[in-house]
């Protein structure tokens, strides 16, 4: 939707600027309008104005006479008649027009009516038709104007320009989505056999992974108009808007059909109903009615496919999820390896790219990253080359913008002492050294103790070398081990702790809990579930499903585990001390250092 800019003064405002114009033009304009003010002489001097010629128009009207002068404003006089029976001769001569002077006396009512009623009618009328204008720009305010329409945005094919050919890293979303395009163009092979196409389609996944951009492609791919609107468009202040809006937006699509409704973040209005909410009849649990009768009650044949996403499905309500509405979940997940460098490319293709790009480096170091984030670091790697004074962009800039994504921009004015960066610097080689010292853990490919905005001092970067998806005991055992290797260095050769591994310590406590309550891997509890996960695709917040004693039971165990891979990181880094001194000098002196070198001077 285009943005409504609120008006930039108030209402009032212009009542006011209307009310004035109409003081004025009563006080100013009416009264001239109405009469004309009449000075009374004698007729001395009427007839000296006579002779001199400066009288213009002459009227005799029963006992007066009426005159105007000759003067650029002329002046309008009154004087009483004689028995003068020159007069006319004398008039001829002084080369007086005779005509009306005066206009016959207004009635009073005509000049109430003109003075009062005329301007209040002005008035209320320009008061209205501003009000209307604006109100109309802010979407209406009452039901008169415009409530309960439905403000969906409406896309046609020569709009969206968007197809599958865009749409990289979902191969299996959209080869589910191309039988939905296949049933819009050729109904009639699905109708010959006796197959109806599903009402309805939901898309889930994480935040940034390509949902509406999806939904527009099987838009863009189908070649028939396309109605987008967010679920949070459908609340509104009034009860029963909610409602209406989905009814005019059903009846919109069954006049344009085929088409295709697109209704985002659909959890806002879908959710569960739980009867907490002023008896099952507020607003939201309306509009949800609304839209399960209106899926029901329209015609599939006609071609209207309604798409849907959310990244919380386990918040709507099972009404919304049962076959004949939303029949098919389409997973939108973060994209694989394959995905990822796919989706590098089709992003590469608006920048301008220097040679030797190698786009699956740079996919294996962001593993983990959303379809949005894949596009930003693309963006920010032609930001980069712009500030370097390039017209390209080369490999560098994109490991930066990964980084910059990842740990924030370098802060270039958090100018450390010697001391801290001595400290930092071995602090990230701890972390090195005992990843590179254990089998089962990913290569190091970066060090770096340059700060970044995100509040890091430093980090140590490792990349896998292709795809991982499962990980075993041991290799959690090695991340925590790992994630302990900078405070152990910190006390072998400082014999001092410090604040620096905040970090290090929250990413060990929740892998070591995790490899109990959720994945199985303790003795004590075997194969037992003792936590529950909820929104898993924001952030995956979970909570312990378990007795006051065995969560007791549970944070002993986790201790326990911890501590295990911190001796275990203590015992690699003291039987290579002498490394940890060279690698840690060396990364003192560069600031950043490579995988090749760390390794190298590793295995010298």
């Amino acid at each position: 939707m285009k943005e409504v800019k609120q008006p930039k003064k108030p209402l009032i405002f212009y009542y006011i600027i209307v009310l004035l114009v109409m003081w004025l033009l009563n006080t100013l304009l009416f009264p001239k309008l109405m009469k004309r003010q009449i000075e009374n002489v004698d007729y001395g001097t009427f007839l000296n104005m006579v002779e001199e010629k400066q009288v213009g128009i002459v009227q005799i009207e029963g006992e007066y006479i009426y005159f105007v002068d000759k003067q650029e404003e002329p002046g309008y006089y009154r004087t009483t008649t004689f028995d003068d029976p020159d007069l006319v001769e004398r008039l001829k001569k002084s080369e007086c027009a005779f005509g009306r002077v005066v206009q016959e006396e207004m009635s009073p009512i005509l000049r109430f009516i003109i003075s009062w009623i005329l301007p209040i009618v002005i008035f209320i009328v320009l008061g209205q038709w501003i009000s209307s204008k604006l109100m109309s720009k802010m979407g209406g305010g009452i039901p008169s104007m415009q409530f309960g329409k439905s403000n969906a945005k409406i896309y046609v094919e020569s709009t969206t320009g968007i197809k599958f050919s865009d749409v990289a890293g979902e191969d299996e979303a959209k080869e589910v989505l191309t039988e939905i395009v296949d049933f819009l163009h050729n109904p009639q092979k699905y109708q010959e056999i006796g197959a109806s196409m599903p009402k309805g389609a939901l898309l889930v996944g994480p935040p940034g992974t390509g949902k509406t951009l999806l939904a527009k492609a099987v838009a863009g791919e189908s070649g028939v108009p396309f109605f987008s609107i967010s679920g949070s468009e459908f609340v509104e202040m009034f009860v029963g808007m909610g409602a209406a809006k989905v009814r005019d937006l059903f009846k919109q699509a069954n006049e344009k059909a085929p088409c295709i409704v697109f209704i985002d973040e659909i959890d806002t209005i879908g959710k569960k109903r739980d009867g907490g909410g002023m008896g099952g009849n507020d607003e939201r649990e309306q509009t949800l009615n609304q839209l399960l009768t209106e899926m029901d009650g329209f015609d599939g044949s006609k071609g209207v496919v309604i798409l849907a996403a959310t990244n919380r499905p386990e918040s709507l309500d099972p009404a919304l999820l049962r076959p004949g509405r939303f029949d098919r979940r389409v997973p939108v997940e973060l994209p694989d390896l394959a995905g990822r460098e796919a989706i590098l490319k089709v992003h590469a293709k608006k920048v301008r790219l220097g040679d030797n790009i190698d786009f699956n480096a740079i996919a294996r170091a962001a593993s983990g990253a959303s379809g949005a984030e894949l596009a930003n670091m693309i963006n920010e790697a032609a930001l980069r080359a712009v500030r370097e004074g390039r017209q390209y962009v080369i490999q560098a800039d994109l490991e930066e913008s990964i980084e910059v994504v990842i740990a924030g921009y370098q802060k270039k004015n958090k100018v450390l002492s010697d001391k801290e960066r001595l400290i930092v610097s071995y602090h990230e080689i701890g972390h090195a050294l005992v990843a590179a010292l254990q089998s089962h853990s990913a290569p190091v490919t970066k060090i770096t103790i340059i700060p970044r905005t995100s509040g890091a001092l430093g980090y140590t970067m490792q990349v896998e070398e292709g795809e991982h998806n499962l990980m075993s005991k041991e290799e959690i055992e090695n991340k925590i081990a790992t994630f302990t290797g900078g405070r152990v260095a910190e006390e072998l050769i400082f014999h001092s702790i410090t604040t620096g591994a905040s970090n290090d310590i929250e990413q060990a406590t929740k892998l070591a809990r995790a490899m109990i309550t959720r994945y199985g891997m303790s003795d004590e509890f075997g194969m037992v579930a003792l936590e529950t996960v909820k929104n898993q695709y924001l952030g995956g917040d979970a909570s312990l499903a378990c007795s006051e004693d065995t969560a007791r039971e549970i944070d002993r165990k986790v201790v326990e585990t911890v501590k295990n891979q911190y001796e275990k990181a203590r015992k690699l880094l003291s039987e290579n001390m002498d490394k940890l001194h060279e690698l840690s000098k060396y990364l003192y002196e560069k600031e950043t250092i490579t995988g090749e070198e760390f390794m190298k001077i590793l295995g010298a």
